[in-house]
């Protein structure tokens, strides 16, 4: 029976409906099915920069790594570039479908590993896009070569099963060169464009109002709304320049590209590492002038903002109300801080928590109650160290599958909210707001949000940007946000 509640997130009251909250609950490694084919590969990684190796990490290029049209993910000190493919590992039912869910993990540790480098990243990794909808399938491919790279180290990894051994070592002394030697795809840019909204500014004015009204009359508390701007060359766009751009750009964020999807994420959905697991939203914007102390107002603004907050305090309430059940203790801030960005200053949150492990019992028949609840790797202590058997931790995917779609992209509540959007929005999402990122065998990961993205067909893209629609938003103030959003991208596809 749903209950009325006050929930005090970032200084804010919030009153919302919500029903009982049960802890999600996973399905063991043991009873999850790998991919056909997976036991036959053999992973090998290998050390391709530090020490001892007379070659310096930062002389290895990732985005050159990952050529014209491999996946490239990339963050700050840590990245992955890959080609080929050696698996594909399929969500027919995407997130909803528990035991999918577990077996990507199986299906990674299904992969014999031999190698000279430890950590996240290395061995077998499952890279992916997966759609918004939590019910769409999906697909995470294990490159057949991956090059990664952590601060002062890097390596390289090949994935081969029998008689692939040579084709194998053929693709990784190729990316191996353009990686050290700076691949180039020296193509012509685009020199003219045209931009085709899905909607006018009329018909989102009305959008943003019909949602407004939604929220008055109590059946929501936001929803968030997003807009489709496609852009037409005259020639195909470089996405190596446009992700070379972007990296250029937006330096904090997280860069990548899978298939023809592409951006430069702000928010990070989940992160593992062990035991250790981050989440770091993003809710409420305000753009930004370029002159310090025009900004340093705006910033004050935003913080001051009553409308802003309680944007932002619906996705913190969300994610505590997800991972705390989970953790064994769940770090969340007071208030917000700020994420400056080129041109817009996003609230923040940093949530980090301790997994709580489960101690391995036989699980039941549907992997419910009496189950080990991990389909991941065992609990590595903080800073690394030797895991403790019997005790298991969620993997990276499965966190996912636990917390997306987060108000942040969604509403509240939940249901309710991407039930609106489907009926009002006017277009598929995709790939668009879902989760982008990696897991390796460990069940380590990072996923971003699919934001500040676009699909990228030829000499035609597809950009996308939303904003969170909360009691007293107005339609011009939201059109402009996502006006600034839609500019971090278009800057980098048609930069002349």
């Amino acid at each position: 029976m749903g209950q009325w509640r006050y929930v005090q997130a970032n200084d804010l009251a919030i009153r919302e409906a919500r029903p009982p909250r049960r802890r999600p609950v996973f399905r063991p490694m043991s009873a999850a099915s790998t991919t056909p084919g997976a036991d036959r590969l053999t992973a090998t990684t290998t050390r391709l920069a530090g020490d001892g190796t007379g070659v310096r990490a930062a002389a290895v290029d990732l985005l050159a790594a990952a050529g014209r049209d491999g996946i490239l993910w990339q963050h700050e000190g840590f990245g992955l570039a890959g080609r080929g493919v050696a698996l594909r590992i399929e969500l027919p039912r995407g997130l909803t479908d528990a035991a999918a869910v577990a077996g990507v993990t199986a299906s990674l540790a299904a992969i014999r590993r031999g190698d000279d480098v430890a950590g996240p990243g290395t061995g077998a990794v499952a890279l992916g896009a997966l759609p918004f909808a939590r019910e769409a399938p999906g697909t995470l491919v294990v490159p057949r070569v991956v090059i990664g790279r952590r601060d002062a180290e890097a390596w390289i990894t090949t994935v081969a099963g029998p008689g692939d051994g040579p084709s194998a070592a053929r693709l990784a002394g190729q990316m191996t060169a353009d990686a050290l030697g700076g691949f180039t795809d020296p193509r012509p840019a685009p020199s003219e464009f045209t931009l085709t909204a899905m909607m006018d500014h009329d018909a989102w004015g009305g959008l943003v109002a019909g949602a407004v009204a939604r929220i008055d009359a109590g059946a929501l508390g936001k929803v968030v709304l997003a807009r489709q701007v496609d852009v037409t060359a005259n020639r195909p766009f470089v996405t190596s320049d446009v992700l070379a751009r972007l990296l250029a750009l937006y330096p904090t964020c997280m860069i990548f590209r899978i298939d023809s999807f592409l951006g430069a994420s702000p928010e990070l959905l989940i992160e593992r590492r062990g035991a250790l697991v981050a989440s770091h939203p993003l809710a409420g914007t305000i753009g930004r002038s370029g002159d310090l102390a025009t900004d340093e107002a705006l910033i004050a603004g935003l913080l001051a903002s009553p409308k802003e907050r309680s944007e932002h305090a619906y996705v913190i309430e969300g994610l505590r109300r997800t991972l705390g059940p989970l953790c064994d203790d769940l770090d969340v801030p007071d208030k917000p801080t700020v994420l400056e960005l080129r041109n817009v200053t996003h609230l923040a949150t940093r949530l980090t928590g301790m997994l709580s492990a489960v101690s391995g019992r036989p699980d039941g028949p549907d992997g419910g109650p009496g189950s080990p609840g991990q389909a991941g790797d065992h609990a590595a202590p903080p800073g690394g160290g030797p895991s403790h058997p019997g005790l298991r931790v969620p993997s990276a995917l499965q966190l996912v599958a636990a917390v997306h779609p987060t108000p942040a992209v969604g509403g509240t509540p939940t249901d309710a909210a991407v039930a609106y959007i489907g009926e009002v929005e006017g277009f598929d999402r995709g790939r668009y707001a879902g989760p982008v990122g990696w897991m390796d065998a460990r069940g380590d990961g990072s996923w971003a949000i699919g934001l500040r993205s676009a699909d990228v067909d030829g000499p035609h893209a597809s950009m996308y940007a939303g904003v969170g629609v909360v009691a007293g938003s107005r339609a011009g103030n939201e059109l402009a946000e996502t006006q600034l959003k839609l500019q971090a991208l278009l800057a980098a596809l048609v930069r002349p």
